[in-house]
């Protein structure tokens, strides 16, 4: 990977300015500002500082922590479990990197799964026919922008660079996307609350409030498959709240099985087609200047968020992905000791560090540590 940026200081705010692109022939530059945890990573920069530091509540943590990982979570999941070690060197670990992180769960062989996108609600209901109630959902890092391949990125929605189009609500996401719908899914459990008519169909560029030459035609959608990607499951989970119909216009690709990769004919696609959107992720998007990305609103009247570095880790981007840990935890119970002061410590500024030092995935924000942290309570 490249390595550009601003200069950072290593040590005190008052030391000498490190110039990233003195180490080139470092694989990956990571510097920690001593007074403040900034973290240069490339040309991303994320403050730690307001991040709580670990303080354990348990002195004699004890026992062993089983936990599924993935190939992709592998590393990170070590540097947490080599640290924590050093604070708590009673503590075990059984690890087994598996695909199929909710197997463990469910055969009550694992106590943390490690998930590179959210649980599906296939995943849920298996888990709750199981257990009575569905597992406990941690965030515990933000994935990427535009990092090294295999990041967990978020979803980057474009169009062709002539389009006058610079920014969309999730609502006219919804209506390009998506199609009327009768309710959506919130859990494992439906709900009418989420349903939307007709009416809400957005078919030309007209209808997103382009005039001219543009106003009467149809819209070009691309996409990737929207039955096993973790992309279009973002979708449907944010943008169609739960409900899972699509625009049967799109052009679906599916990975794998093509001289050209699914992401590329995406992009490439949209890049050759004046009335065309799509989305995709950033690594990819930014290699073809035939395409522009677009700013996302959250609501109505909400302000526009370009992706980027800074709107991943402080989520203002409203189609941010996430790396989960799931957990078994019945109601009204509180989360074994070992187990919480292990999570406790990745939501702290010191395991968050370790997710800069990895390299895969945005640390999270002040904000998101505290969020998870009163999930534990």
């Amino acid at each position: 990977m490249p390595i550009s940026g601003k200069p950072c200081r290593l040590g005190p705010r008052s030391g000498p300015l490190i110039d990233p692109m003195r180490f080139l022939t470092i694989p990956r530059l990571v510097i920690f500002l001593a007074l403040g945890r900034v973290a240069c990573v490339g040309a991303a920069e994320f403050n730690l500082g307001p991040l709580p530091a670990y303080t354990p509540h348990v002195s004699n943590v004890h026992g062993v922590i089983r936990i599924n990982d993935t190939e992709l979570s592998q590393h990170l999941v070590h540097l947490w479990q080599d640290r924590f070690l050093k604070l708590h060197p009673q503590v075990r670990y059984s690890e087994y990197t598996v695909p199929a992180w909710f197997s463990g769960l469910g055969a009550d062989t694992a106590d943390l799964a490690v998930a590179g996108r959210r649980a599906y609600r296939a995943d849920l209901k298996a888990l709750e026919e199981l257990w009575g109630h569905p597992p406990l959902e941690i965030i515990v890092a933000t994935g990427g922008f535009n990092l090294r391949k295999g990041n967990t990125p978020g979803v980057i929605i474009f169009v062709h660079r002539d389009n006058p189009l610079t920014q969309l609500t999730l609502a006219q996401i919804d209506g390009v996307f998506g199609a009327e719908r009768s309710g959506g899914w919130e859990g494992t459990k439906w709900t009418t609350r989420n349903a939307r008519g007709p009416e809400g169909n957005l078919r030309t560029w007209g209808q997103l409030g382009l005039t001219g030459e543009w106003a009467d035609k149809p819209i070009s959608l691309y996409g990737i498959d929207a039955t096993l990607s973790g992309w279009s499951a973002l979708i449907q989970q944010v943008v169609f709240k739960g409900g899972t119909k699509w625009n049967p216009a799109m052009r679906e690709f599916v990975r794998g099985g093509t001289e050209v990769p699914a992401d590329d004919q995406i992009v490439g696609g949209v890049a050759g087609d004046r009335y065309g959107i799509g989305f995709s992720f950033m690594r990819v998007v930014e290699r073809y200047p035939g395409v522009k990305v677009i700013a996302l609103a959250a609501e109505p009247g909400g302000s526009f968020v370009v992706p980027s570095n800074e709107s991943f880790f402080d989520r203002s981007y409203p189609l941010v992905n996430s790396i989960y840990i799931y957990l078994k935890r019945p109601p009204g119970q509180p989360v074994s000791p070992r187990l919480k002061e292990f999570l406790t410590y990745i939501l702290s500024r010191e395991g968050q560090q370790a997710v800069v030092e990895d390299g895969m995935y945005i640390p999270l924000s002040a904000a998101a540590v505290q969020a998870g942290r009163k999930k534990l309570n």
